[in-house]
């Protein structure tokens, strides 16, 4: 029988942020895709100067995999370009903060399945409960982990794909006659929004852990003994 009561409760309320808020955190982040670019001078090259070469790169953000492309049937001071690829391999932090991510939302619609269509079967049990609220607990502590890695991760891949290209690459230097300067990177204001979601995620699953613990029997045994306290006096002889 399904019951909507639970949806209207702190309980069940902030659940369905958290399913929006997991939603935002995966989408922002796995969907991302971007391209940067680095502008190429050979002086000893008559031909083909200034041409503009970029390198396209997203999630998982194996940047190491990403090699650089230029314009069609173009030689740009005769050097095999996809041979050269950006620095560094972030994918770990994305991937773990993405799977998390998928985790939680999936989470999230079992338990509002529960809540509403079990609620008596909830509320009369005493590990499911418990159970939901380690579940929020390890959740709480994992949000932190992964989005504390995951923006030191999007900090060193603004790096990675910035004005930092030209130091790294080792076709771009005096010797080999080849100058490069960068051009621009994708804006990666989603990304930002993604850091933001994970840390908003981290604040509602802590907050949320409260209300969960109160459908504990860890909460229950002070409510019964507060109740003993207030009505449980010795009776008084009326005169």
């Amino acid at each position: 029988q399904i019951n909507l009561n639970p949806l209207k409760e702190p309980l069940g309320f902030i659940k369905i942020l958290e399913w929006f808020a997991s939603i935002f955190a995966f989408a922002t982040c796995g969907g991302f895709k971007g391209k940067t670019e680095i502008q190429v001078n050979c002086p000893k090259v008559g031909v083909n100067k200034n041409q503009t070469v970029t390198a396209t790169f997203g999630y998982p953000f194996r940047l190491n995999q990403a090699s650089f492309h230029t314009p069609p049937n173009v030689s740009v001071c005769d050097v095999n370009w996809e041979k050269h690829v950006l620095i560094g391999d972030y994918s770990s932090s994305a991937q773990f903060y993405v799977t998390f991510a998928v985790f939680v939302f999936l989470y999230c619609i079992a338990a509002l399945l529960l809540y509403v269509g079990y609620t008596n079967l909830y509320r009369d049990s005493r590990k499911l409960p418990m159970i939901d609220f380690i579940v929020t607990l390890v959740a709480t502590f994992l949000w932190l982990v992964s989005s504390s890695a995951w923006a030191k991760a999007l900090t060193d891949i603004k790096v990675a794909t910035g004005h930092r290209i030209v130091e790294e690459l080792e076709i771009c230097n005096p010797e080999s006659g080849v100058s490069c300067y960068f051009v621009s990177v994708t804006s990666m204001g989603s990304l930002n929004v993604s850091v933001i979601f994970g840390f908003l995620n981290m604040i509602l699953w802590g907050g949320n852990a409260w209300f969960v613990y109160k459908e504990t029997s860890l909460h229950s045994p002070s409510n019964t003994s507060a109740s003993h306290s207030q009505g449980g006096g010795p009776p008084t002889s009326g005169m």
